[in-house]
């Protein structure tokens, strides 16, 4: 039973960086915007690591100092391979344009925090312990959607828009049964906080460590708190393993990559360890009639990039100016709409190329290829950096990369055919529905 009745202009599900970015940019354009967000702030949240490209969001944002003040400085990222010689450091300020030479590690639940105050404070109205139940979308320009807040109490919403930000609940995806495994890439997650790790020194010990291993890759992330994020990525065949608890999992795991170990052998646990299966997946849009999908609400890859906060907020800079055409322009809507399903298209899928070879023989070897600066390993870190919407000024130099590597893969035929059967397999197991 429906125990109340409240309405908006624009209904946002999910009080994370998606969610709070787009919320922030509407309100402080005057529309009446309602944010839902299912927990409480402060809440756990993987993806610590944030991209130079997210900087310029933070300063539009208004929130640049205080992402400074809780942040720790990311100059780069280190590669470390079992099958190379020493680890690879790469420079952010090498990208193509260097304007933005450095990020930041965060903890997420003090991240998300300070960009979900900020869309209160900016003007829109949030509500946290208050989960989004169902949605009914009138023939129209309304929608109707209920919620339950944490004791229990009901509530419908008459909303002209409807802003899914969701992450990884995929609110809409499943509500409309179009959320698919990405056929192409598809991986596990197993990861947890630990205090005591031997990082970087000098001023690279902010750097991303990326550690290979036999079943995928670590990632290692300093936080400014002293603690370190350290999670596996791998292929569900190995998740499927598991005989113990998560914890031991996740140190038996470590134990496996002897370079990782030297960076953990005086480290202590100090967080729950989360497992996460079926990483990859891809709705079949990103928009309908009154409604959008932002960020993992949408699709969601592969962490190796760290990519999903950046693809998440870019969302919402370019959702917010299509929510105010549907609005203001509905004959203009059509046309919008199709122009933000371009947009969300072109980010993932510069990343995929990458993400869906990040564990061949040919990629690790262009990653770990310690030679002259070259404007092939410009265009790369240009990649890395998040600058994937100004490819024209390093498309050339991109393709010349995609050409050294399908050039590594032909010369080393054997291995690679072997790491294509490997990912070929894995991706069969989970179609199969044997995963972990």
């Amino acid at each position: 039973m429906i125990e109340q009745q409240s309405s908006c202009e624009v209904l946002v599900i999910g009080g994370g960086p998606a969610g709070s970015t787009i919320a922030t940019l509407l309100a402080q354009r005057g529309r009446d915007v309602l944010m839902l967000e299912k927990s409480r702030h402060p809440r756990f949240h993987i993806g610590e690591s944030l991209l130079p490209m997210s900087m310029p969001m933070f300063d539009r944002l208004g929130v640049a100092e205080e992402i400074k003040r809780i942040g720790m400085v990311k100059l780069g990222a280190e590669f470390v391979s079992p099958w190379h010689g020493a680890p690879v450091m790469i420079d952010f300020n090498d990208a193509w344009d260097n304007t933005w030479p450095s990020a930041y590690q965060v903890r997420r639940d003090e991240f998300d925090e300070i960009l979900f105050r900020n869309a209160a404070v900016k003007g829109a109205r949030v509500i946290e312990g208050c989960k989004v139940t169902d949605i009914k979308f009138q023939p129209g320009d309304e929608a109707l959607v209920d919620t339950v807040g944490m004791e229990g109490q009901a509530q419908r919403i008459r909303a002209r828009f409807v802003v899914d930000a969701s992450g990884r609940d995929t609110f809409l995806a499943n509500h409309f049964g179009m959320k698919h495994r990405n056929k192409k890439h598809n991986s596990a997650a197993i990861f947890g906080h630990f205090s005591g790790t031997k990082r970087l020194e000098g001023e690279v010990e902010g750097n991303i460590s990326l550690f290979w291993f036999e079943h995928g890759w670590f990632w290692f992330i300093p936080l400014a708190d002293g603690n370190t994020s350290i999670g596996a990525t791998c292929w569900p065949y190995y998740m499927k393993t598991r005989k113990t608890d998560t914890s031991q999992f996740l140190l038996d795991t470590i134990a496996l990559c002897p370079a990782l170990v030297e960076r953990t052998k005086d480290a202590k646990l100090v967080s729950p360890v989360t497992a996460t299966g079926n990483f990859s997946y891809l709705s079949e849009r990103s928009s309908g009639e009154n409604y959008i999908l932002l960020g993992d609400a949408y699709a969601f890859i592969d962490p190796v990039f760290s990519s999903g906060v950046f693809l998440a907020m870019n969302s919402s800079f370019v959702g917010a100016d299509t929510v105010e055409t549907c609005l203001d322009k509905p004959h203009e809507a059509a046309q919008a709409l199709k122009k933000f399903d371009k947009e969300m298209m072109r980010g993932p899928k510069m990343f995929s190329w990458f993400i869906y070879r990040i564990t061949t023989p040919a990629m690790r070897d262009l990653l770990m290829y310690q030679g002259a600066e070259s404007k092939i390993r410009k265009a790369l870190i240009s990649v890395l950096i998040g600058d994937v919407y100004r490819t024209k000024r390093y498309g050339f130099w991109l393709f010349m990369f995609k050409v050294m590597y399908y050039g590594l893969t032909l010369s080393h035929l054997k291995t690679s055919f072997a790491a294509w059967h490997k990912r070929k397999r894995s991706i069969r197991v989970v179609e199969m529905g044997v995963t972990g």
